[in-house]
C-alpha cells in the first residue's frame, strides 16, 4: 500500500493565513502539526504500509521535504508538478511511477480526521476491495445539508461494508442537500481513493487516453534532483486538466464506495475551521491575544497584535503581521474573490507572508520603505545560502546569534555575535552557518530595487535556478 499525498492546492479561502507560496496544507490549523504531517502520521500502524509518494507544486518542494523529515516518515519520492492539472494527471504520474500491482491510497494533504482508528479500519476494508480490482472511494456520512461538497449516491451493496456507486452529484442547493440528507442514500465526496496502480492506468487508457499519453511522455523525460522527481515540463503542460471524478470514477463500472464516519473535514473555509475548533461559552473560537467583549459565535485569530472585538457576532476576524481580514461567517466562501483581486493588483500579500521559508531556513521582513528594507534571517545549522550577487541593492549584515561564515568575492570572514559586515552592490557573496545552533542576522538592504528577483545565483546547494 503506497500512500499518495496530493498537495497541489493553494487554499485561497483561508487567506490571509493561507497563501499561494505557503498554503493551508503546510500550516498547523487543527493541531500543533501541519495538515501534511497529520495526513501521513494518521497512517501509522496500517499493515503493509510503504514509503509515502508526495505530489506537490514545485514552489512547495522544500516545505514538503522538511515537513516529512520532521515526522520521521520516509518518503519514497516527492514528485513535482510543473503546473496544476487537477487530480487525474497527478494520480496518473503516481501510478506510472509505481508497479501495476501496487495499491495506491490517494489522500489530499489538507483533510482533518478526528477519529483516525475508524479511518484506518475503512482503509483496511478498502484494501481488500482494491485487491479485487475495484476503484474505491470513501463517502463521508453527512451530518448537515452541506452545499459546499459534491455528493455520492450509493447503489446496491457489494458486501456488508461497501456499495456500488449509482451517481456522483455536483454541489447542490440548500433544499436539494436537505433532501439528500433525509434520504440516507447520499454521502459527501471525500476526494480519497484506493485502487491498484494498473487498474487506474487501464481505466484512464479507456476513458482519457490523452491524459495518460501526456503523463507517460512527461514521466519518460523526467529528471531526479535530490529527493525530487521532476516530470518534463513541456510534456506535462500539454496534458489536459481534469479531476479523477470526471475522468474515471463517473465512467468506470468498477467504482465502489465505503461509508466513512471518522470526524472528517476538509477545512475549505474559515467557517469550517470554526466548526472543528473548541469554543468558549459564547460560541467563539479564539486563537492568540484576543479580548472578546459581548461577542458571539465568531472566529477570532490574532497572530501578532492584541485583537479586541465589542458587540459583534457571527464574524471571522483574522490578523497576521501584514493583513487583517474581517468577514461575516456566512460569506467566507467569498474570501477567494479578495485574493483574486490582490493577485490582479500584483499585491505580494496574495502570495507570501512576511515570514518566508527557504530550504536553508527563513527570513522575516521587519520593515520596508522607499529604498530600504530590514529583514531578520535565520539559517539552519550547516546550511548555506546561494552564492549570489545583486544589481540594485547593497546589504548590511549584523550577527545577533550564532556564527556566520561570510564570502565576499574572494574573501572569507568569520563573524560572531555583535559583529557586522557590508556587501556592496554587485559583490558576489554567500552566507553559511558552520555552527550547531541556528544563525540569526539582521539584514538592512538599501538600493533602487529590493525585489526578491534581483538575485543572480552562481552556485546553490538546493538546485535553484
Amino acid at each position: 500500500m503506497i500512500p499518495v499525498i496530493l498537495s497541489g492546492g493553494s487554499g485561497t479561502r483561508l487567506w490571509p493565513l493561507s497563501r499561494s507560496q505557503h498554503p493551508k496544507q503546510f500550516l498547523p490549523l487543527a493541531s500543533d502539526k501541519t495538515m501534511v504531517q497529520e495526513t501521513v502520521l494518521r497512517l501509522q500502524g496500517l499493515e503493509g504500509l510503504q514509503p509515502v509518494l508526495a505530489v506537490c507544486n514545485e514552489d512547495h518542494r522544500f516545505m514538503m521535504a522538511e515537513q516529512l523529515r520532521e515526522t520521521g516518515i520516509q518518503a519514497a519520492s516527492i514528485m513535482l508538478e510543473p503546473a496544476g492539472r487537477n487530480t487525474a494527471p497527478a494520480i496518473a504520474l503516481a501510478a506510472l511511477a509505481s508497479d501495476v500491482e501496487d495499491i495506491l491510497l490517494i489522500l489530499p494533504a489538507d483533510h482533518v480526521i478526528t477519529r483516525p482508528e475508524v479511518f484506518k479500519q475503512a482503509v483496511t476494508k478498502a484494501n481488500s476491495l482494491a485487491e479485487q480490482g475495484y476503484m474505491v472511494t470513501f463517502g463521508i456520512v453527512p451530518t448537515a445539508p452541506e452545499t459546499g461538497y459534491g455528493y455520492i449516491k450509493s447503489g446496491t451493496a457489494v458486501d456488508e461494508h461497501s456499495f456500488h456507486i449509482q451517481a456522483f452529484v455536483e454541489k447542490p442547493d440548500r433544499d436539494t442537500a436537505k433532501s439528500y440528507l433525509d434520504s440516507g442514500d447520499y454521502f459527501w465526496n471525500s476526494g480519497m481513493f484506493m485502487f491498484k496502480a494498473g487498474r487506474y492506468l487501464d481505466e484512464l487508457a479507456n476513458y482519457r487516453p490523452d491524459i495518460l499519453q501526456a503523463c507517460e511522455h512527461a514521466l519518460a523525460r523526467s529528471e531526479r534532483d535530490r529527493d525530487f522527481l521532476r516530470p518534463d515540463k513541456e510534456a506535462f503542460l500539454a496534458c489536459p486538466a481534469d479531476s479523477i471524478d470526471y475522468a474515471v470514477m463517473e465512467k468506470t463500472e468498477r467504482a465502489v464506495m465505503i461509508p466513512l464516519d471518522a470526524g472528517w473535514n476538509d477545512i475549505g473555509s474559515w467557517s469550517a475551521l470554526w466548526d472543528i475548533t473548541d469554543k468558549d461559552e459564547a460560541g467563539n473560537a479564539i486563537s492568540g491575544d484576543v479580548m472578546a467583549l459581548d461577542t458571539q459565535d465568531s472566529f477570532l485569530m490574532a497572530g501578532n497584535k492584541l485583537l479586541v472585538t465589542i458587540g459583534v457576532e457571527n464574524l471571522v476576524v483574522v490578523e497576521t503581521d501584514d493583513a487583517v481580514m474581517v468577514a461575516s461567517k456566512d460569506r467566507v466562501q467569498n474570501v477567494k474573490d479578495a485574493v483574486e483581486q490582490l493577485t490582479q493588483q500584483q499585491r505580494p500579500e496574495s502570495m507570501l507572508h512576511r515570514k518566508v521559508y527557504r530550504p536553508w531556513g527563513y527570513y522575516h521582513c521587519i520593515e520596508q520603505g522607499e529604498r530600504y528594507q530590514t529583514k531578520r534571517i535565520v539559517v539552519n545549522p550547516g546550511a548555506k545560502l546561494s552564492l549570489q550577487k545583486h544589481h540594485h541593492r547593497a546589504e548590511h549584515w549584523v550577527v545577533v546569534k550564532g556564527t556566520a561564515m561570510v564570502t565576499r568575492d574572494d574573501e572569507e570572514v568569520l563573524l560572531t555575535e555583535n559583529e557586522s559586515t557590508f556587501i556592496p552592490l554587485g559583490v558576489t557573496h554567500c552566507l553559511h552557518n558552520p555552527g550547531v545552533i541556528p544563525l540569526e542576522i539582521v539584514e538592512v538592504q538599501s538600493g533602487s530595487y529590493l525585489g526578491e528577483d534581483d538575485i543572480i545565483r552562481f552556485k546553490d546547494d538546493y538546485g535553484r535556478q
